[in-house]
């Protein structure tokens, strides 16, 4: 017998291999699902790269400015060279004048020296470029792109293939049971996708800072771009999970383990956990605590949330009484 996709229902029973084929044609939904994200992903892969790079460019042109590292040398000896170029500009332009003392063929001769000039100094003006990861490697480029489109393709396929899960899964959840989990399982990439987009614009940054700026004296700073796109994922991914919580908290509610009243009698320990985690991640005391207050309002969110939960199943357990 086929089996179509979402059309079993609680009190069916399928054979294993019904089982199988339902699998099968779920696996199939989330590869092409995976495939068509991933052929976005590499399409649009200079777009990608240049949001990942976005962070570390921001920090390198501070080093460089800062004259740290190779690029800073490179940038001071060229501001150096454009401000002899501009004083040698002003001695042009007064010998050119007349009454200068020049002769009329030695003014003649340099008239179009300071034209020469400026287009050497505007040139010299503009940091030197290299503020993207360096690859040491022949393939370097071409498996980090990869790496990187696939990052991207799993965030824009997780919709899908935690539909297709969902769905696998649904048949062995009771109404009740899937009136309950049905919005858990909604919410889960729109937290995911919030935690990323919070990795990006506030640990990412800091995290670089940190690193880049560490000890830097003492090194010649160049940025790998797979240790730089791995470390990324890592953050990307772990902010991802991290928001995650509501989640956690309302499934630890809903299944009995813990009730909300627990949870706000013990809210000094997810203080803690919510320092120990921010802690973890790279930064100054500022960044410290930007990343701290965000996960304790996501726990007090919760907690507010699970409350609300409770009430509304308490009021529909005494209206079926």
């Amino acid at each position: 017998m086929a089996v179509a996709v979402g059309s079993v229902g609680y009190q069916e029973r399928l054979s294993l291999v019904e089982h199988l084929t339902e699998l099968r044609t779920r696996l199939i939904v989330s590869i092409v699902a995976l495939a068509l994200a991933f052929g976005l992903c590499m399409w649009q892969n200079h777009v990608l790269l240049e949001v990942i790079n976005a962070p570390l460019a921001h920090q390198t042109q501070k080093q460089v400015k800062a004259g740290n590292g190779p690029l800073g040398a490179t940038y001071t000896v060229q501001k150096n060279a454009r401000d002899v170029a501009a004083q040698l500009a002003t001695v042009v332009v007064a010998l050119e004048r007349p009454g200068s003392g020049a002769s009329p063929a030695t003014r003649a001769s340099i008239r179009s020296v300071p034209s020469h000039l400026r287009g050497d100094i505007a040139r010299l003006s503009v940091p030197p470029s290299g503020d993207k990861p360096v690859t040491l490697g022949i393939g370097e480029p071409f498996n980090t792109t990869i790496g990187v489109a696939l990052m991207f393709a799993f965030i824009l396929a997780l919709p899908v293939l935690l539909y297709e899960l969902y769905g696998f899964l649904l048949p062995a959840f009771s109404p009740e049971q899937r009136r309950v989990t049905t919005p858990l399982v909604l919410a889960i990439p729109l937290l995911f996708s919030i935690g990323v987009l919070f990795g990006y614009f506030v640990v990412l940054p800091a995290a670089v800072r940190f690193f880049q700026n560490f000890n830097s004296g003492q090194f010649n700073v160049l940025v790998q771009a797979s240790q730089y796109y791995h470390f990324v994922a890592v953050v990307l991914l772990a902010m991802g999970l991290i928001f995650q919580v509501p989640v956690a908290i309302l499934a630890a509610t809903r299944a009995g383990i813990v009730t909300p009243a627990q949870l706000a009698h013990n809210r000094r320990y997810a203080i803690l956990a919510c320092a120990v985690i921010a802690a973890f991640i790279p930064g100054d005391a500022i960044t410290l605590l930007l990343e701290t207050v965000p996960l304790y309002l996501l726990f007090e969110g919760s907690v507010l949330l699970a409350r609300a939960v409770e009430r509304r199943e308490r009021r529909r357990s005494l209206q079926q009484a």
